[in-house]
């Protein structure tokens, strides 16, 4: 929305002295000169000089009723004593003007038959086509509040909308942040209730890594190359509890790395891969991590090799429920996150965003 929309409207001086209506003043004083030329013994300065100060007060009428008073009674519209105050104008200004254009020693105007004759004819004149273009200009004034209104009343609604986007995604992020939390912690306590002496290692690595990766959780947006990081340290955490049964690789488009993405995009189709797939299954299982950019896309790919669909508890889990709406609402609903049964078993998890520049939280 461009600024000049949402412009407060000038007051005062600036209202009175605004040069587009000068300008629009002149223009047609000079027109309605040439218009009514015809005939005018007195000479075509004499009457621009005329139409022109006629205009020009005109004008600062309209102006000064526009704004003074501040307040109305309930039956008088302002629109109507602005029209009133013009058309009052007209016979007085042109008076004025022929006093004070009579040469000194010269007699009155109204003794001259052509100068009355001027006189006259600029007095209905006035009268009959100054309050029109004053009536005209408050019906343009009236159309342009309109659209100003409008735009501000469409910015405030984006601007809305905006703010509940992004209440909800904190919101979902908030959900997030104690899910993974919970999910690692009953992975020690397994550790600590089975007695393996792998717990205390474990756990001191658990804690310098939340300590790392909690303020992160935070952000509003991230880029892959953070999130990548936090999810090697994730893998690295949970090779430590099962060195045996757990492998992975991470094949990296470098070109991809600065991109943004959701907080824990990565982490939780890693954290779903472990949880869900290798950790269940008896012979463990391989995670590979996949990280492209395609053109104006951007692919993050998890390929397991661990229980699979059928035996993940609960389906798709709250992890990736809840990253489906993040992504929903943090791309406009220009993302896509697909699952799939790999064979001879595991998931494949896929998350398709639009490819966008390095984040800033």
């Amino acid at each position: 929305m461009s600024t000049t929309a949402t412009q407060a409207k000038p007051q005062g001086l600036a209202l009175l002295l605004d040069w587009r209506r000068i300008r629009f003043t002149l223009i047609l004083s000079i027109a309605f000169g040439l218009l009514f030329s015809f005939g005018w013994t007195s000479g075509l300065p004499s009457l621009l000089i005329r139409t022109v100060l006629l205009g020009l007060l005109a004008m600062l009428a309209f102006g000064l009723f526009e704004q003074w008073p501040k307040r109305l009674p309930r039956w008088l519209a302002r629109w109507v004593l602005q029209v009133v105050a013009v058309a009052a104008t007209m016979p007085s200004a042109t008076l004025w003007i022929y006093i004070l254009s009579t040469a000194p020693g010269a007699p009155p105007f109204w003794k001259d038959s052509d100068r009355l004759s001027g006189f006259g004819l600029l007095t209905v004149l006035g009268l009959l086509l100054a309050p029109w273009v004053a009536l005209g200009a408050v019906v343009r004034q009236k159309d342009a509040l309109a659209r100003h209104q409008a735009l501000a009343f469409e910015l405030e609604r984006t601007k809305l909308e905006g703010q509940a986007v992004d209440a909800r995604l904190r919101l979902l992020q908030a959900q997030v942040t104690p899910h993974f939390l919970f999910n690692t912690l009953a992975n020690v306590q397994e550790l600590v209730d089975s007695g393996s002496p792998q717990a205390a290692i474990v756990l001191r690595s658990l804690v310098a890594y939340l300590r790392a990766s909690v303020p992160r959780l935070n952000e509003t947006a991230t880029t892959l190359g953070q999130e990548l990081q936090l999810v090697q340290a994730y893998l690295e955490l949970m090779h430590m509890r099962m060195p045996d049964r757990l492998q992975f690789a991470v094949h990296v488009d470098d070109t991809a790395l600065a991109l943004s993405c959701p907080p824990m995009t990565l982490l939780t189709l890693v954290e779903n891969a472990v949880r869900h797939g290798v950790d269940p299954s008896e012979e463990g299982g391989r995670i590979d991590i996949h990280l492209q950019r395609r053109g104006e896309r951007c692919v993050l790919q998890v390929v397991d090799t661990g229980a699979g669909l059928r035996q993940s508890v609960g389906g798709l889990g709250t992890g990736l429920s809840t990253l489906r709406e993040r992504l929903q609402l943090a791309f406009a609903g220009d993302a896509q996150l697909r699952v799939s049964a790999q064979h001879p078993r595991g998931v494949c998890a896929e998350v398709e965003f639009p490819a966008r520049g390095t984040a800033t939280s």
